[in-house]
């Protein structure tokens, strides 16, 4: 059974039709990198399988794991192992990251009918996880992204990816903003994720972040539809090519 299916998927914001039919299966274990130009539905598709409301469905269907996801809740959605990292993580002063970590993997265990993690697992677990994006431990400690460079917020992005261990990750442009040595260590981090139980789905203008993470498959998202399917030498040629040639 694939772990993803999107049938014919339309949606739109104000009126104005951005997804046109899109069309994809995701099994468990898979990296799916999505490519395509601004404004073409690659952000739009990550939003609405992670559950934000801003648009509006108007055909098709998206099942995960058996279930219809637009019968669930953002709430349950990430309960139920989906996490979306953005493109520009936004700052939450006043909590700190152990904190909104502990409050996130307790949520997560009360949706699935556990006891609270007790607090030397939880310190455990973050210390471990911690290691996996060389996430200091002053960083660990201050409020979320509170004054973060660009930088350090993606690395907290995959830290929170670590400790919540979903079953499908949505990285919406992690590599957006990032110099070479920040790209480096966040895709070391997603690579150490990688397990034949979770699947990911990168979302990127350039294939310099496949570099570092080999995907199965790429997906070209041009107009509201996914025109191209392909392996990473896909990625390469789009670099190339630019994408104006897929018209």
């Amino acid at each position: 059974m694939s772990l993803l299916e999107i049938k014919n998927l339309h949606a739109s914001i104000n009126g104005k039709e951005i997804l046109k039919g899109v069309d994809l299966t995701i099994n468990k274990g898979e990296v799916h990198a999505i490519m395509g130009p601004n404004g073409n539905g690659k952000s739009t598709l990550a939003s609405i399988i992670a559950g934000r409301d801003t648009f509006d469905v108007t055909q098709g269907e998206i099942i995960y794991e058996g279930k219809n996801l637009f019968d669930l809740s953002v709430e349950q959605r990430a309960a139920e192992g989906i996490f979306l990292g953005f493109q520009y993580p936004v700052e939450i002063p006043g909590v700190s990251i152990a904190n909104f970590m502990k409050t996130a993997i307790n949520e997560q265990r009360k949706y699935k009918g556990l006891d609270p993690m007790p607090s030397m697992e939880f310190m455990k677990l973050m210390e471990k996880q911690k290691k996996i994006v060389d996430l200091d431990t002053k960083l660990a400690s201050r409020s979320v992204n509170e004054g973060f460079s660009g930088g350090e917020k993606k690395k907290n992005e995959i830290f929170q990816m670590a400790m919540l261990h979903p079953t499908l990750s949505i990285l919406d442009e992690t590599d957006s903003g990032l110099d070479i040595d920040a790209l480096r260590v966040v895709a070391s981090g997603v690579n150490a994720l990688r397990s034949p139980e979770v699947s990911t789905i990168l979302i990127t203008h350039y294939q310099r972040l496949l570099d570092y993470i080999v995907p199965d498959f790429v997906h070209v998202l041009f107009e509201g539809k996914i025109v191209r399917t392909g392996p990473r030498e896909l990625a390469l040629e789009l670099e190339e090519k630019g994408y104006e040639w897929l018209r």
